[in-house]
């Protein structure tokens, strides 16, 4: 049974999961570390297509809303987002096979209560295999959310936190992307205040072959590098060539590195 509208009222953070329903074991992790947070609870909305029925069953387990999935991973964002309450103040996405560490949203709702110019708090993320075991962490830094302009993105998205209202003003995500919407919604964001970074590992992002961005890398890196060129100046645009090729080296690099850690 879903909750009712005064009960989730209550919660101030919505998060949206974007599935379609055939990974259920992952999902119903996912929605366990999301229960598993205090002292701050969620609302959880599951868009998925209206067929998936075990997705669906897990959403009133989990008292979670079920929104109908209208095709598309940020177009199924985007459904969730809209479907936002008054009583949010905070939002984020996250993948049906990633998790929340402990104290995740305790971390970065304190960030944002503290410092209201900022628009998104975020932190560092493990990434995990198939049966759990960390590969390694990524630890955003400070500079991340500058770096992200011309090198790679290193704020994972899983774990941040996005103000709900910088999120509307920005436009929500750009329906056009298939991989990089959330840099280009963090690049959005950036304009709008200021990123909080917690120091602390805020979520888990599982590395196997049917992610989305590990079957599609070359793809991936392309429409990122497009997303980036959209908000250099002219000029900047001119010189995109001269670090494009070597941050896109680096990249795969690093997947190698992450792949070779899942295989051995």
């Amino acid at each position: 049974m879903t909750e009712p509208a005064t009960t989730r009222a209550a919660a101030r953070v919505l998060l949206v999961i974007p599935t379609l329903g055939r990974r259920v074991d992952l999902l119903r992790s996912t929605l366990e570390s999301i229960r598993d947070q205090v002292p701050h609870r969620a609302d959880v909305v599951i868009v998925c297509p209206p067929a998936a029925a075990e997705a669906v069953a897990l959403a009133a387990e989990f008292a979670a809303r079920v929104v109908p999935d209208p095709g598309g991973m940020t177009a199924a964002i985007n459904a969730g987002l809209a479907a936002a309450e008054p009583g949010h103040e905070y939002f984020n996405w996250i993948g049906d096979d990633d998790l929340l560490t402990p104290g995740s949203l305790a971390a970065t709702v304190s960030a944002l209560d503290t410092d209201p110019a900022a628009v998104a708090a975020f932190g560092y993320c493990d990434y995990i295999d198939a049966a759990d075991r960390v590969l390694f962490t990524s630890r955003a830094g400070g500079l991340a959310p500058w770096l992200m302009t011309w090198g790679p993105d290193l704020v994972p998205q899983p774990g941040a936190l996005f103000r709900l209202a910088a999120v509307r003003e920005a436009g929500g995500l750009d329906p056009t992307l298939s991989y990089a919407m959330d840099l280009d919604l963090m690049l959005r964001l950036r304009r709008r205040g200021t990123f909080v970074n917690t120091g602390r590992t805020l979520s888990c992002f599982r590395w196997h072959p049917t992610s989305t961005t590990v079957a599609n890398r070359t793809a991936s890196l392309a429409e990122a590098e497009r997303v980036k060129r959209r908000y250099l100046s002219p000029a900047q645009r001119q010189l995109a060539p001269l670090w494009e090729g070597p941050v896109r080296a680096a990249t795969r690099l690093a997947a190698r590195r992450v792949n070779r850690l899942a295989r051995s």
